[in-house]
């Protein structure tokens, strides 16, 4: 059975300069599989590639080489985009739409069954705690507010891949324990749920395997036991927190990659 996500050899580099002969190395040769029914999480510190690897799986940006398939088809297929809802951290809705005209309209965009938009709007405004405020813009919504907004509009198509880029942000304890539960539900349902996050307490209440990324480069795959365990010989323990210390002093950022300096002149060659 083909991976519900699969990076194979994913390297990435964006230019430096507009002339493109520096470039920088986001993502250096990574490569792991997420199943079907998992709670897959990705973690690593700041710049360590996380975005990137999340860019290049919902088709925002080509990989420089390697290969990336989602929904057992190379992300060059659009088409699959249909079947993931997804949750960035800082969601640009537009302002003077209500929440219920939102969840329309990206339920439109997802090319769903317009009655079952119908059904589900009410239903899944309700699940996140915005059911009396429907009709109300954007606009006037608090970042916790929208945040919630955002976890409906992600599920507004019953996606059978659920991508959440820090789910928690701005949410209070109510708003996080709604992300758990939907999360349950999804796992529940054989759903796959690809987790962003830096709470590492949800982290640990959810997820079923991760992966470490460090400097563009994949440091650990595998589940969170394997992770924590201090001395596989005396089956000792440690914090996930002293885990991933280790894991991100291991190697500093990738360093840019250079390339070969090109020069050119308007009449004939150099």
């Amino acid at each position: 059975m083909a991976a519900v996500v699969e990076f194979e050899e994913i390297v990435k580099d964006y230019p430096v300069d507009w002339l493109g002969r520096r470039q920088l190395r986001a993502v250096a040769g990574v490569s792991f599989r997420i199943e079907a029914g998992e709670v897959f999480g990705l973690l690593g510190p700041n710049r360590a590639g996380k975005t990137t690897l999340v860019k290049i799986l919902l088709s925002l940006c080509r990989p420089t080489s390697g290969q990336a398939s989602r929904l057992g088809r190379p992300v060059a297929e659009r088409s699959t985009l249909a079947r993931v809802g997804y949750v960035h951290e800082n969601q640009a809705f537009p302002r003077y739409l209500t929440a219920a005209g939102l969840l329309n309209y990206y339920g439109a965009l997802s090319l769903a069954n317009p009655e079952d938009i119908q059904k589900r709007v009410p239903l899944l405004l309700e699940q996140v705690g915005l059911a009396d405020r429907s009709r109300e813009p954007i606009a006037r919504f608090s970042k916790g507010m929208i945040q919630r907004l955002s976890l409906a509009q992600a599920l507004i198509n019953d996606p059978e891949l659920l991508v959440l880029d820090e789910p928690n942000e701005g949410l209070d304890l109510t708003g996080r324990q709604l992300v758990r539960a939907v999360i349950a539900e999804q796992r529940r349902r054989g759903r796959t749920v690809l987790l962003i996050s830096h709470m590492l307490s949800e982290v640990q209440e959810v997820c079923d395997r991760v992966a470490v990324i460090v400097g563009g480069q994949l440091k650990f795959l595998g589940s969170l036991a394997t992770l924590t365990l201090a001395d596989p010989g005396s089956g000792a323990s440690r914090s996930l927190e002293q885990a991933l210390q280790e894991l991100y002093q291991q190697g500093p950022a990738v360093e840019p990659s250079q390339k070969k300096k090109r020069f050119f002149c308007l009449r004939g060659k150099s």
